[in-house]
């Protein structure tokens, strides 16, 4: 028995050797690891983050950018397809200074996110390769192809064009609320290089039924909203250069909120990017402006005693968009006012920005503002108690504003590398 018990504890203190002498090697093999910080932005979910970290595992994932010796910032872009196309940055830092990489993997329409987030391993495994290859895990790959290569390239049957149809409808209520919606739209897309057309037609039913109880009376009202706004979309830009680009577009809506039996804009423009556009996903500093006319007929008599008009105006926009390592910031300042009279017009400014202020801090902001001066479709007189209650009707406003700011602080463990889902969403 003594023999039988000293010879288990013999081959338990082998196999527990041989195992911290498998664990020390293997921990010996991650120190080797290139070291890759990723910036997080709204352009990678946590959960493709999550999967890059188990499908990718021959790298060590660190939370301090000036840790890293390669940092890599991600990017999207819609493209004419309907899809995305989503750009790694890869831009090596220390031993790897100078080496820098971009990674464009394209998505479809019909894409799940299973199937894109598998793309996007692919491609950046195949990207980090440039980098792992200077580290002694180098000897431990093999690469293979495995398609064999066609002679002949397929047409694209479709030339470009790009067609969406969508229905969606939801319903919820309550003992004093209920309410159903309905939308549908259809729209056709042609996006080259050269050019780019978009057009789009939908229709919003909405109905709304609210019941009010008087506390001091008991008296039982019912109020009922039924809204159906149509609107409309056609637009095309020509590229003129990598700098310049002009068009034009048309908008059609009919809205009972706004007062509108219909409303047609018609706007011609000019764009002049700052940057060369190829470099839109980095970096974009436009300046668009158009000038036009709205083809107006109101619901009711408005408020400057119209039934009808056609008004000329010009609208002036100027768009900042940066993603660099220390963040990203995208903010639009706009203008516009109508010829008839300049007091009617509107400024206003939208902005979102993720800004690493330190290590470990990030400052978070998010905010749009406008001075609104061009409701030229207030209908005239007070609006009724229903009107208000259900917001049946835009009321007259000098302002609008929304914002949000925030700012996130981690720290600990510079090393980052191990996912686990247990417990969690």
């Amino acid at each position: 028995m003594k023999k039988i018990l000293f010879s288990c504890i013999l081959a338990f203190l082998c196999l527990a050797g041989y195992s911290q002498e498998n664990v020390a090697a293997n921990d010996t093999v991650r120190k080797d690891a290139l070291k890759v910080y990723m910036s997080e932005n709204d352009y990678i979910s946590t959960s493709t983050m999550n999967y890059i970290k188990r499908e990718i595992i021959f790298i060590n994932y660190v939370r301090d950018l000036k840790e890293a010796d390669l940092y890599i910032i991600p990017t999207y872009q819609w493209t004419g397809s309907g899809g995305g196309a989503f750009t790694f940055f890869l831009v090596g830092q220390k031993k790897y200074a100078g080496m820098a990489d971009t990674i464009v993997v394209n998505s479809m329409p019909d894409d799940t996110e299973d199937m894109i987030r598998a793309k996007q391993v692919k491609a950046l495994k195949m990207g980090l390769m440039r980098y792992v290859i200077k580290t002694p895990l180098a000897g431990f790959f093999d690469i293979r192809f495995t398609q064999p290569l066609k002679e002949t390239i397929s047409t694209d049957k479709w030339n470009s064009w790009v067609y969406s149809l969508s229905l969606q409808a939801y319903s919820n209520g309550q003992k004093h609320y209920s309410t159903s919606y309905l939308y549908s739209s259809v729209s056709a897309n042609r996006i080259t290089e050269k050019s780019k057309f978009e057009s789009s037609l939908g229709i919003d039913l909405e109905s709304n039924k609210s019941r009010y109880i008087s506390v001091t009376d008991s008296i039982d009202t019912t109020y009922y909203k039924k809204t159906r706004d149509e609107y409309g979309y056609i637009s095309y830009v020509k590229s003129i250069n990598d700098h310049w680009s002009a068009g034009g577009s048309v908008t059609f809506q009919t809205s009972i909120y706004n007062n509108y039996v219909h409303s047609i804009r018609v706007t011609p423009g000019i764009e002049y990017d700052i940057f060369p556009y190829s470099e839109s996903t980095r970096r974009k500093l436009t300046f668009l402006y158009r000038i036009g006319v709205d083809v107006n007929k109101y619901i009711e008599k408005t408020c400057r005693l119209k039934t009808k008009e056609i008004p000329g105006l010009h609208l002036l926009s100027a768009s900042l968009s940066v993603i660099q390592k220390w963040g990203s910031v995208n903010s639009t300042l706009t203008w516009s006012n109508y010829f008839f009279d300049w007091s009617y017009n509107r400024l206003g400014l939208y902005t979102n920005a993720n800004l690493r202020i330190a290590k470990g801090l990030t400052f978070n902001l998010y905010g749009s503002f406008a001075l609104i001066h061009d409701q030229i479709s207030l209908p005239l007189g007070d609006a009724s108690l229903e009107d208000v209650l259900l917001n049946r009707k835009a009321l007259e406003t000098n302002y609008s504003y929304y914002t949000s700011i925030g700012f996130t602080y981690t720290f600990g463990s510079i090393y980052n590398n191990v996912v686990n889902p247990r417990f969690g969403n």
